[in-house]
């Protein structure tokens, strides 16, 4: 990095605990991850809680690189994205409001991706309108961030543990469902948007055009920044978002297509750090864990040393 700052890569759902991944993973060909694995030293790795947290890995690694908080399901995420927006979040609890699609089956209910709503500004606006009294009601502010991310602020997120989105997506929501001691809010609040809802003249809009209802939403990134000053993004740090949505939507050809793009891309350019003799490290996280490793050698020998180790990817990648 030109500016001094150590290169910190992180890959969000880099492996998942999903048959057609594991067959994926059997594919893969990733020359500069190989030659990063050999070359760097395990640094840390985060072994909290496996696949029942209510935050994942890359999420537990982001925060800690920024100083907040890590207790499971309370990383402010939606109180960190005011500060980074410029606006003083005023010590105050704020939550991320995803309008989504509950699918009901016979005897589960599941969330479809918030991608396959295809909800539009003018849509989300006109359902913020709608939900917004009913929010009020309960002391809580509602604002339009994007159509599928509203900022939501109110006491009820002040240590209120709550499932990342990533968490749910494609799930049964009832192993997600907030519980603690102020959830009864939140958990009302679903009940009459989804009675709302179902009769909005929106959702009758949205059916005529062949798109999916909203009929529910999720609260997520809840909490509040510390009194310090608002955490910033380190210099050298790059969370890559290239497998996130693939994984996501279990389109397994589509992430092992996004996997070999980041190593030819992002994990190239670090490799090429390595070889300058800069600080990196490279972090991969999966579902249960997040594996970190850390280096600085450059000249000849790291390299014939590291053609000796053999190839690790595949079998790092099925521990995470």
């Amino acid at each position: 990095m030109s500016d001094g700052a150590e290169a910190h890569l992180i890959i969000p759902l880099a492996s998942y605990d999903a048959e057609g991944c594991i067959e994926a993973r059997r594919q893969l060909q990733l020359p500069h991850l190989e030659k990063l694995l050999a070359r760097l030293v395990p640094a840390q790795t985060d072994d909290e809680g496996g696949p029942h947290t209510l935050s994942m890995p890359h999420e537990r690694v982001h925060a800690r690189e920024l100083g907040l908080n890590v207790a499971d399901g309370c990383i402010p995420w939606a109180a960190w994205q005011v500060a980074q927006a410029g606006r003083d979040p005023e010590g105050a609890a704020w939550a991320w409001i995803t309008p989504c699609h509950w699918r009901v089956g016979t005897d589960h209910i599941t969330m479809n991706h918030p991608q396959d709503l295809a909800l539009d500004e003018t849509d989300a606006r006109a359902l913020l309108a709608a939900m917004q009294p009913y929010f009020e009601e309960d002391g809580i502010g509602l604002a339009y961030d994007a159509p599928d991310r509203w900022l939501a602020r109110g006491e009820v997120f002040r240590d209120f543990p709550s499932a990342s989105l990533d968490r749910v997506i494609g799930r049964t929501i009832d192993d997600w469902l907030p519980r603690s001691a102020q959830a009864s809010t939140i958990r009302r609040l679903q009940q009459e948007m989804q009675m709302l809802l179902y009769t909005h003249p929106i959702t009758e809009e949205r059916s005529r055009r062949g798109l999916l209802p909203v009929n529910s939403f999720w609260v997520s990134g809840t909490g509040a920044l510390p009194d310090s000053l608002p955490p910033k993004q380190p210099a050298g740090l790059e969370i890559t978002p290239a497998l996130h949505d693939a994984a996501l939507h279990q389109d397994w050809r589509r992430w092992a297509s996004a996997w070999q793009e980041v190593d030819a891309q992002q994990c190239a350019r670090l490799l090429a750090a390595l070889d300058r003799g800069e600080s990196v490290s490279l972090t991969l996280c999966g579902e249960s864990h997040a594996r970190t490793w850390s280096g600085r050698n450059a000249g000849l020998w790291p390299k014939l040393a590291a053609a000796w180790r053999g190839k690790q990817a595949a079998a790092v990648l099925a521990t995470l």
